[in-house]
């Protein structure tokens, strides 16, 4: 492998081109292979056809010295990453033994007898190493190509990271022990837009220092970013720190981080891979509190993601999805005149859902949300977007709270269930 060592990652399947699924596999090789030291410069998208996967694995090897697939690696007929890779190497494919024994050994677990296509999983380019998957059927395999390697693990997420972390983790840890990891620090902010961000925060990040700032802005708030190498590469900003007897790049990538927190304040929700759910688990856990949610566009999406969390029945008591006018009335007790006078999508009918389930359920928090989410329902006062969330408090009274969002139906169902949990932080957070 080269010295000078980058990667690129190649997810493998026409449903991420078509939008039936997300790529989450290469964000999660980014952040493990940072550990190493070894830089993702590329990522690249591609299809189920053999030709196209094989012409963006020849242009891989060729600008990265590690290339990592995942994808293509099942029984249908269009799972043919092996064909694509064998066919770049020049190479045959070849029933492996090991490969052979190891997927007939978890189907026969599972009381499954293997097909004729399944055992096609069973087929290496010639001179691979087999990974072991643990959580799936479909073996994986590294195989040299000339000065790079190429990694090919299965596009099922729980499968490619397991096979990742006990296969192919440890040997690139073998053969790089030498080389200096990246450090990269995160914080996830919510209430600002990206530009704004960056600009109270810039002057934050000392220059000449190899720390480089990075923000990612998405439907659950802007994700800021600290990265340098743990040691600088750059001869002279190495010499330029030991000669003033500056803190090591750790040191100044935390100091930067907490003069971030302090001047961010209440925006920043979390560090690392912390989730708004979590954050405010942990802040209603932390105050002994419970809450109950009545959900109306969201749909329960908020219920969802808080009970994602390991542990939280210790602090949500439930909900209710209360979509129609029938339902807010009798499962929350919302008076039906209020929804003539005012209708579903209102500051009135907000406070009375958040009472109503508050009441019901006796816990010391209830929040509610009703909305459009479109893309039909809009009246000229109304638009799509538009959603109302209500918080009732044994302790306190009953306060509302409008938001607009836009995009199509789905993404506003998210954009508006992470405004409504980050109105509950700050709401425990008396801000």
């Amino acid at each position: 492998m080269r010295d000078a060592v980058t990667a690129e990652t190649i997810a493998i399947g026409s449903e991420l081109l078509l939008g039936g699924r997300v790529d989450t596999n290469s964000l999660y090789l980014t952040d493990a292979l940072s550990v190493l030291g070894i830089e993702v410069r590329y990522k690249t998208v591609v299809g189920d056809d053999c030709a196209d996967i094989a012409r963006v694995v020849r242009t891989a090897v060729r600008r990265a010295s590690l290339v990592v697939l995942t994808g293509g690696l099942g029984p249908t007929l269009d799972d043919c990453t092996r064909e694509a890779v064998a066919r770049v190497l020049r190479r045959p494919l070849g029933r492996s033994a090991t490969a052979h024994k190891q997927l007939t050994a978890w189907l026969r677990s599972r009381g499954r007898t293997p097909s004729a296509s399944q055992l096609r999983q069973a087929l290496i380019p010639q001179g691979a190493r087999v990974l072991k998957n643990p959580a799936g059927s479909a073996p994986g395999f590294l195989v040299s190509a000339g000065e790079s390697w190429i990694v090919a693990l299965p596009g099922v997420p729980i499968e490619a990271r397991q096979m990742f972390d006990d296969g192919v983790f440890p040997w690139l840890r073998r053969a790089h022990s030498r080389r200096v990891p990246l450090i990269r620090r995160t914080l996830l902010t919510y209430g600002l837009a990206e530009s704004e961000l960056e600009r109270l925060v810039v002057d934050l990040v000392p220059t000449q220092s190899g720390i480089a700032l990075g923000t990612l802005a998405s439907p659950l708030g802007v994700t800021l970013s600290l990265t340098a190498s743990s040691r600088p590469a750059d001869k002279r900003v190495r010499r330029s720190h030991e000669a003033t007897r500056e803190p090591p790049v750790r040191e100044l990538i935390a100091q930067s981080l907490a003069a971030m927190r302090a001047r961010l304040g209440s925006l920043v929700v979390g560090e690392g891979s912390a989730t708004m759910e979590q954050i405010v688990g942990e802040a209603l856990q932390s105050h002994a509190l419970t809450l109950a949610t009545a959900e109306s566009c969201t749909g329960g999406l908020i219920g969802h993601r808080l009970t994602q969390v390991p542990g939280s029945s210790g602090y949500y008591y439930g909900g209710v999805v209360c979509y129609s006018n029938e339902a807010k009335t009798a499962l929350l007790g919302v008076d039906p005149a209020l929804l003539q006078a005012h209708g579903a999508v209102s500051v009135e009918v907000a406070a009375s859902m958040a009472e109503g389930i508050r009441r019901r359920s006796g816990c010391a928090i209830g929040l509610s949300v009703t909305g459009i989410a479109g893309p039909g329902g809009a009246t000229p006062t109304k638009p799509v977007g538009l959603v109302y969330a209500g918080l009732a408090r044994s302790d306190r009274p009953t306060i509302t709270q409008q938001f607009q969002f836009h995009g199509p139906r789905d993404l506003i169902k998210l954009r508006a269930s992470q405004a409504a949990l980050n109105w509950v932080r700050l709401a425990l957070l008396d801000r």
